[in-house]
This record gives C-alpha cells, structure tokens and sequence, in this order.
C-alpha cells in the first residue's frame, strides 16, 4: 500500500493546508450559495480541479487512492467544497476521451472546469459536421465557477429506441462553453448549499462533432494509464465516498471538541467524561476507520491488477460500488450517532 500511495503526502498535505481557509468561509459560502472567487482561486492554484486529468494536460492524474483521500480532507473542512471538487474533477475524466487540442482547449486554462448534470429532455439533432443540441439539464454541480458545460443525451437506434449495452443506454456527451447557455437559479436547499447546483439549458445550439463523446464502454480512451481504465461513474462512487467520509470526520473533530468543553446543564461533568459517550465516539471512529481501510483496500488491490489486465472486471466495478456504497451508509450512522 505505501508503494502505490507515495505521491499521497504531497496532495494530502495541500488539501489539509487549505482548511482553515475553508473553515474561515464556511459561513459565506452557505449564506451565497456559491463557493467565493478566493476560494475558487485558492482551489485552482493548488491543483484540485485537476486531481484526474492526465499529465499530458498538467493533471495531477492521481490514483483513485489517494483522489480520495484528497476529496475527503477537503470535504471534512466544507461539504460543499469538497462536493465542488469531487464533481469537477469526475467531469475531467472526459478529456481522455477528447481529441488532444479540445482537450486542450477546455481544460488547459487555469478555470477550465466542466460542469454538467444528470440526462434531461433533449432533442439532439445531426447535421453536418455535428448536431444541433436542445434540451434542459438540472443539478450542475460547481456550475457558478465553471467555464464549461457538458449535456448528457441518449443516442438512438434507426427506429427511434435507445441504444444499449450491457443493459445500459449509451449517451453522447456534448460540451460547450458556459455563456452559450442559459442559466436558472433553481438550488434553494438545505444541504450542500454552496454547491451551485443549477439548471442550464440551450436552444438549436451547434456542437461541432470533436467537442462530443460518445460513451459507449467499447471505445478505448486516447490517453493511456492505469487510471482510464476507470469509468467515470465508478470514480464518482468512490468520489461521493470520500465526500461523506469527510464530512463525518468534520463531525467527529467538531463533536470532540464540543465534547471536551461542555457540561450539560445540571450535571457535574463534561461530556467527554461520560462513559457511554466516550463509548459512542469510539464507535463512530471504528466505523469511519473501518469502512474507509475496506475502500481503500478494495481500489488498492483492483488498481494492482489493472497493472496486469489493462480492463475493469464487472466483479472489480461491482466492488466500487459495494465499498463506496458502505463508506457512505456508515459515514451516515456516525453523523446520526453524534
């Protein structure tokens, strides 16, 4: 494990050095529903926009190990933050996928951040050179600070029926810069307010065919490497993993601190000197250790033999999901715990 995570101090120790400066902005990021320019900008000149982009594009092109360690520093600090990140850097993963100079063109610039939400009504039209796209699309994560924008569409068959594989529709992605869209403020929210998540949508917009995916799991990435052998929906299992760690492990440092100076009314301790409190803590620690070591192991060991295979296995993909899937549900007991 120490081998394969040796880049982790680096990227680790930078998302922790942005923390109180996260924490400083907590509030203004809930009240404005966006996350700030200096944040923004503090997040770029580090690198976190970048963490799966390839080095060929002057990405991080980190392991999915230590992505998630990255993603949850940042997140135990501000869930909103750390959402941003895990979404932008998920939409990244299409530039393996790009010609090489579109690739460039969108995220070569220091703001070249995509953001995009799940599929919605959309008429998408061929034409030569391209299609002419129509539709609407909600929940764009990060959307206030991006500089693209990605529309998810179902191909079609001849006879007008989605196309399939593996049981699964096969989407196109089209992308295009974010001012040919019109914006909607629709995230008026409890949680995860800072996001940004609003709904885009365009009108007989033409998408030259080169600024298109098609995301069909035949089609071999142009960038090589271990990490596009990941699909972009297993990293943002794994993503949205790391997230609620984060986010129970801010709950964890906040509770013990408020554990350590209160005493409740009427009693003549603190909190932290009550057994059955200091037997819950300690519970809510063996669950977010427990369940983040089972994440960690299981990428660990799928990102060894991808080395041999150069594939992801339905078994392997079937593990992402199961390990994710657990981190969350036990991030969520220890939050309901405390």
């Amino acid at each position: 494990m120490d081998a394969v995570l040796h880049d982790t101090p680096d990227h680790v120790a930078c998302a922790r050095s942005l923390g109180p400066l996260l924490a400083a902005a907590a509030d203004e990021i809930e009240r404005n529903r966006e996350l700030p320019a200096s944040i923004v900008s503090a997040l770029i000149g580090n690198g976190m926009f970048r963490l799966l982009q390839s080095r060929s594009l002057g990405g991080a092109e980190l392991d999915p190990m230590t992505y998630i360690r990255v993603v949850e520093e940042i997140a135990s600090h501000d869930a909103s933050t750390g959402w941003c990140v895990e979404q932008a850097n998920g939409c990244s993963m299409v530039a393996a996928f790009l010609d090489p100079e579109v690739a460039q063109e969108i995220f070569g610039p220091p703001d070249g951040i995509v953001a995009w939400g799940p599929v919605g009504p959309a008429e998408l039209v061929v034409v030569p050179g391209g299609f002419r796209l129509t539709g609407a699309w909600n929940f764009a994560s990060g959307s206030h600070h991006a500089s693209w924008l990605g529309a998810h569409v179902v191909t079609q068959r001849s006879d007008g029926a989605p196309r399939r594989e593996d049981g699964g529709e096969i989407l196109r992605t089209l992308l295009f810069p974010k001012n040919r869209a019109t914006m909607t403020d629709i995230w008026r929210v409890v949680g995860l307010r800072g996001t940004g998540s609003d709904r885009y949508s365009v009108t007989d917009l033409f998408i030259p065919e080169h600024y298109t995916v098609l995301r069909d799991p035949k089609i071999a990435p142009r960038q090589p490497g271990r990490l596009y052998c990941f699909s972009s929906s297993s990293l943002y299992a794994c993503g949205v993993a790391a997230v609620a760690l984060g986010i129970a492990r801010g709950m964890v440092s906040d509770f013990t601190e408020l554990a350590t100076e209160k005493t409740p009314r009427g009693a003549r301790q603190r909190l932290c000197e009550n057994q059955v409190i200091q037997s819950q803590r300690a519970q809510a620690e063996a669950r977010l250790g427990s369940a983040r070591a089972y994440l960690l192991r299981g990428l660990a060991e799928i990102w060894e033999a991808l080395g041999e295979t150069g594939e992801l296995s339905l078994e392997q993909n079937t593990m992402i999901r199961l390990t994710s899937t657990w981190a969350i549900d036990q991030a969520r007991e220890v939050v309901n715990t405390l």
